[in-house]
């Protein structure tokens, strides 16, 4: 009989015996199907992640987020910040990518994210305790390979137990077996009834500073016109492999989209395809170098609109929707964005609501 184990008896190099043994082997899947999940599950997410002033800076650099106070201690500090925090872009791409192994390897389209908060900064060093639990599970009328579902996750201090950011997501997960579905419905499950396209305000406004009196001026000129205020920005930033292979996996994030071309290649999008989180922080990005951003509160409504992939150009444009002067301290008001990512086609790729503190005027 045979000795397998013994390394002479079977050259698994020989292209031949090879074929013939992968053809046999049982793959160990990474994931989980939609089946797996149950409303109420609680999961708790491993290995966690350390933060770092290095992985801080090299998400801000890569993605033009150049506000100083993440950069210098003299600029943090007259923020109000303990030291130099790490990005808060960065912040959630950490926490939401060490989700992915348990829940959304598997694939499946990223339907939205909404109730993104920031409970209080970050710094390095801190060690990421992850947890999710199922808030919502249900079949897909659209696709009956696919279920969807909503998560709640919070990323927190795993040495004080401090909350950090929290969020809740959905997700079209693949299923192990086909639901039986009647086949109607759209793609996230909606009515199927396509918006009337509204009407366009004639006028776009856009302010005259980054303070947030240029903001909340801009919209009491813009409510006087019956305008709106919606400005595009320069800047652009073309995806390259650091961008789509390279944070995605600095974060833990193990989504075979990002780094699997071969799996990809036979996909909708035909190539390995970006990370929202990397997409969306680009058009912030974008957004913030015409802003005196003082902190970043929360997100409402994210969505991912398109594939983003290799070569493609992301841009930013921005509509304000409202300016709050007593919900923040005396340095800064709350302003309320609408902001849209596109590509080098116009086409919207990501879009959101944010509310952010904006500095005044000195």
């Amino acid at each position: 009989m045979t000795d397998w184990s013994d390394p002479e008896a079977l050259d698994c190099s020989d292209e031949d015996t090879f074929d013939a043994l992968l053809d046999r082997a049982e793959t160990r899947e990474k994931g989980n199907y939609f089946e797996f999940f149950a409303e109420g599950d609680e999961l708790s997410h491993d290995p966690g992640l350390r933060l770092s002033q290095h992985g801080s800076e090299g998400w801000m650099g890569q993605t033009l987020n150049h506000d100083p106070a993440y950069w210098r201690s003299d600029a943090a500090r007259e923020r109000g910040f303990d030291g130099v925090p790490v990005h808060p872009d960065y912040l959630l791409a950490c926490v939401m990518g060490i989700t992915v192994e348990d829940l959304s390897e598997k694939g499946g389209y990223f339907l939205g994210r909404t109730d993104v908060e920031f409970h209080r900064p970050a710094y390095p060093g801190t060690e990421l305790a992850v947890t999710s639990r199922v808030v919502d599970t249900r079949t897909s009328s659209s696709r009956p390979t696919y279920g969807i579902v909503t998560w709640e996750t919070e990323g927190r201090d795993r040495e004080t137990g401090d909350r950090l950011v929290s969020y809740e997501r959905t997700n079209m997960i693949p299923r192990r077996e086909p639901a039986a579905t009647d086949g109607g419905g759209s793609m996230a499950d909606g009515d199927g009834v396509d918006p009337e396209t509204p009407d366009l305000p004639e006028t776009l406004l856009a302010p005259d500073g980054a303070r947030f009196e240029d903001f909340s001026t801009a919209l009491e000129r813009a409510e006087a016109e019956d305008a709106a205020v919606a400005y595009r920005h320069e800047r652009g930033r073309t995806m390259d492999d650091q961008l789509v292979a390279g944070l995605p996996l600095s974060t833990l994030n193990t989504a075979r989209q990002h780094h699997n071309r071969d799996e990809m290649a036979d996909s909708p999008s035909g190539d390995i395809v970006a990370y929202g989180d990397v997409t969306r922080s680009i058009a912030l990005a974008h957004a913030r170098s015409d802003e005196a951003t003082y902190r970043e509160r929360r997100f409402e409504d994210e969505r991912f609109h398109s594939f983003v992939t290799l070569g493609d150009t992301i841009y930013g444009f921005t509509r304000v929707l409202d300016c709050d002067p007593d919900a923040g301290p005396d340095r800064a008001g709350a302003v309320t964005f609408e902001h849209v990512a596109f590509n080098q086609d116009s086409t919207p790729v990501y879009s959101g609501r944010r509310t952010a503190l904006i500095q005044r005027q000195q």
